[in-house]
């Protein structure tokens, strides 16, 4: 089939899975939702709980805003750095 289809042909892997997800009765194609942490948008109210942070304190540190606020590394420089 990679002679006939080239880089468009499905591998021998990927067939077996779709078909393994057939026979358990799975009607789609598309993965299933894993688990993990949860995602979190970075709302206006959590951007105004870490500027109450940053007020009360000035000296704070991105590892107490993420312990204070639950969330990650990234969204918080995001919210402390980039916030226009």
């Amino acid at each position: 089939m990679k002679v006939q289809y080239g880089d468009a042909c499905l591998s021998l892997q990927q067939v077996y899975e779709w078909t393994r997800k057939f026979m358990n009765c799975s009607s789609s194609v598309t993965d299933s939702p894993r688990p993990g942490q949860a995602h979190r948008v970075v709302t206006s109210e959590v951007i105004e709980a870490a500027e109450d942070i940053v007020k009360e304190n000035s000296r704070v540190t991105l590892n107490e805003i993420v312990a204070h606020l639950y969330m990650s590394h990234g969204s918080a420089h995001h919210i402390v750095h980039d916030k226009k």
